[in-house]
């Protein structure tokens, strides 16, 4: 079984290599009640979809699609992904750039960041085709050769939530952490807990049968960190960076639960079913947004479920 190569905090293609091991943290936070999250055994996973899968899947597509569509601001134009026939733009000429490819949720964390401080004309998008990336990218940029990066400052920075973080402190625009210092400690654990949040949902759905137990528990999680505070929809009541976080994940696995597992992951979970309501009338978040059915075929093919 091919196993979906995401790598902690960055996107590649260059190899296939297991999921990546989740963080220890069990959110010290919700400790009371939280479900400790055991690794899930791996087997070859199937996607023989029911009509009631499709029918299912079918909705969903249809409410991601509808709110992916910002409702009034105008619309950036994104430059093409770069291949490996494309020239380099010219390098630490004093542009700052962000390079992504355009369906990476860790890049999107980044981008998100750069969207909602109102940096586009400051922080330029440069788009990478992670399956046919140019050799440039690698050696001239980022030796990593992953995405995101941050091109500032004649250096270059990489893995996603410390771009997010580099971004707040080193540019102007709304800060993405609150001042309240017990909701900046809860931001720290929710961030922590990312990986393993990512690891769980992930298994499950490569994972032959039913949504796994652990995946369940890691969603119930979330439900309980976004009734942490009741100032807003979010998980630190107002939108910031750990919504950045996780959101594109949480866009994710709603379509690959629903089309892979018949599985609503908003059912019985009505502070996530908010949350993806409020996110979802967020420009900064919005215009990041890629079309549902591209973001399914695309896992399913890395996964090896297409038929």
């Amino acid at each position: 079984m091919n196993s979906l190569a995401f790598p902690r905090g960055r996107c590649s293609l260059a190899t296939a290599s297991p999921l990546t091991r989740p963080s220890t943290s069990r959110f010290p936070v919700l400790s009371s009640r939280i479900i400790k999250i055991r690794p899930s055994s791996r087997s070859v996973a199937r996607c023989n979809l029911s009509d009631a899968k499709n029918l299912s899947w079918s909705r969903t597509v249809a409410m991601a699609a509808a709110a992916a569509a910002p409702p009034s601001s105008e619309k950036e134009v994104l430059p093409p992904s770069l291949t490996s026939s494309s020239e380099p733009p010219p390098l630490f000429d004093g542009t700052t750039r962000l390079y992504v490819a355009y369906h990476c949720p860790y890049a999107q964390r980044a981008w998100i960041a750069r969207n909602y401080k109102g940096l586009q004309d400051e922080i330029k998008i440069v788009a990478i085709d992670l399956a046919d990336r140019p050799a440039w990218y690698k050696e001239k940029v980022y030796p990593e050769n992953k995405v995101p990066s941050l091109e500032h400052n004649n250096q270059v920075k990489g893995e996603s939530l410390d771009l997010v973080k580099y971004i707040d402190s080193k540019f102007e625009g709304p800060a993405l952490l609150p001042d309240d210092s017990e909701k900046q400690q809860f931001a720290e654990e929710l961030l922590a807990y990312t990986d393993a949040f990512n690891k769980a949902s992930y298994s499950s759905i490569v994972a032959k049968g039913d949504v796994s137990d652990e995946a369940v528990a890691a969603l119930d999680n979330i439900e309980a960190a976004l009734a942490k505070f009741n100032d807003g929809p979010f998980f630190l009541g107002q939108f910031s960076l750990v919504d950045f976080a996780y959101v594109p994940f949480i866009e994710r696995f709603q379509i690959f639960f629903s089309a892979i597992k018949n599985y609503d992951i908003t059912k019985g979970r009505p502070n996530l079913q908010k949350f993806i309501e409020e996110v979802n009338k967020i420009d900064a978040y919005t215009k990041t947004k890629q079309d549902p059915q591209f973001l399914l075929e695309h896992t399913k093919k890395r996964l090896g479920l297409l038929t």
